[in-house]
């Protein structure tokens, strides 16, 4: 680590044995800045993407009103504090998550092209099929600036081999981010393992119970950088100061947490071995990993990260809620209003923990702003109404300042306006450039311009 008197360097690493932290843009760094397109004053956007599975209820989903003057509706509700923030977009589609004569596996299909617009080949087998998806396109412009090209993360138990829907591959209903059409990007469940690659050297390919001896031994990653953190103290003012006690306060509390889960056995059948690292309250579990991508997107560790709050058909259960009913079973209400409400408590907590991380990303400094103004968050479900298994008008929102897109409203597009439409507009926003996602047309309207 090279310090001088005049700047830091932006691509600044605390580095200790087996230990490489980044730091988050401090005073310091400006002249560094100034002289990049990346400085203070044009900080880069980041494209965060979380999905919810099973689709929701759309009765308490959809704004009463259209325009900036709409009424935030039960399940958006814990969106309300940041309306001038907030895109809802009613009328998107996608219509090669549709049957097309493939018969069901709408769940598979879902989740196959939510992110890449694309009919996923029917197959149990290796012979799997989609497209690329959007998320990588953006990855792979930012590759070269980032220590990641992206993080792809996920809330459920994953695997991407075998039949998990109607002749479907695992790999659709557990993958949202694909690098090519055979390519799928499983998600990372653990939040151990999403902090060592952020942080640490461990070796991931070791079995769990090897990882898990080591780490017994291991001592708290700051504590193998305290020298070089102590440098750097003395070199910066009060105000760098400032903002690195708290960024790596907040570190060794996702440590803690990390730590705590792994210690917390409580409600775990005896003949399942738990993973390390993951915290038996699902609400923790959510948590945890969403201020692992806030640490990420403040060091510019990466650009673009896709979260699955839960697998495509996913069974959990969310007890702590009044639902000790598997949720995907739910979906299939048939009407029965006692089911839909149980729907709705889900939904609605998921908005919830999502609204916390918006609450956070708001909080977090970031250059000239925060990190939500430097932010584009795409928050839905490849399925609106989970009973039917219908594909057209998605339950999908917009969120953050990154893109200088017109917010505060909710938008109501012709029936059938392909989502992949949306997802050209943002990345040219981002100065991405593509001709084509998927199935779609051209980019939206009304997102930009008075």
């Amino acid at each position: 680590m090279i310090i001088t008197r005049r700047h830091l360097p932006r691509r600044l690493f605390l580095k200790g044995m087996g230990a490489a932290i980044a730091l988050p843009a401090l005073d310091a760094m400006t002249p560094a800045f100034a002289a990049s397109p990346l400085g203070l004053g044009g900080k880069p956007t980041r494209l965060a993407f979380t999905y919810v599975p099973n689709g929701v209820t759309m009765a308490n989903w959809t704004p009463c009103g259209e325009g900036p003057g709409f009424e935030f509706s039960r399940i958006l509700k814990p969106l309300e504090p940041f309306r001038e923030e907030t895109l809802v977009l009613s009328g998107l589609a996608h219509r090669n998550g549709a049957a097309l004569g493939d018969g069901a596996g709408d769940h598979a299909r879902a989740a196959a092209s939510f992110l890449t617009g694309v009919h996923p080949r029917k197959t149990a087998g290796a012979d799997i099929q989609n497209g690329i998806s959007v998320d990588q396109i953006a990855a792979r412009q930012f590759a070269g600036e980032t220590r990641f090209a992206s993080l792809e993360l996920g809330c459920d138990d994953s695997r991407t081999i075998g039949n998990c829907d109607s002749g479907y591959s695992c790999a659709y209903t557990n993958s949202l981010a694909w690098r090519g059409p055979a390519t799928p990007m499983p998600p990372e469940t653990n939040p151990r393992l999403v902090f060592e690659r952020l942080f640490g050297d461990i070796d991931t390919s070791l079995p769990p119970a090897t990882r898990a001896r080591r780490l017994l031994y291991r001592r708290s990653i700051l504590d193998l950088v305290t020298d070089r953190t102590s440098a750097l103290m003395r070199e910066v003012g009060p105000s760098d100061q400032r903002k690195l006690d708290e960024y790596l306060s907040s570190i060794r509390e996702i440590e803690r947490r990390i730590e705590r889960a792994e210690k917390d056995l409580t409600g775990i059948t005896p003949m399942i071995d738990k993973p390390s690292g993951i915290p038996v309250e699902y609400a923790d579990y959510v948590n945890l990993m969403f201020d692992l991508q806030i640490v990420a997107f403040q060091t510019d560790s990466t650009r673009v990260v896709t979260m699955m709050m839960g697998r495509e058909g996913s069974l959990r259960t969310y007890p702590e809620i009044g639902v000790p009913d598997p949720h995907h079973p739910l979906t299939h209400h048939r009407g029965n209003p006692e089911w839909i409400e149980k729907v709705t408590k889900v939904n609605t907590m998921h908005m919830e923990l999502f609204g916390g991380f918006v609450r956070k990303l708001k909080e977090t400094p970031d250059g000239d702003g925060t990190l939500l103004d430097h932010s584009i968050l795409v928050y839905g479900s490849g399925l609106s109404d989970g009973n039917k298994h219908t594909h057209d008008d998605l339950p999908v929102l917009v969120v953050g300042r990154g893109g200088d897109l017109r917010l505060g409203r909710h938008v109501v597009y012709p029936k059938d306006t392909p989502m992949t439409n949306l997802y050209l507009t943002l990345l040219d926003r981002m100065g991405v450039r593509a001709e084509q996602i998927g199935d779609s047309t051209g980019e939206i309207e009304h997102l930009t311009g008075v």
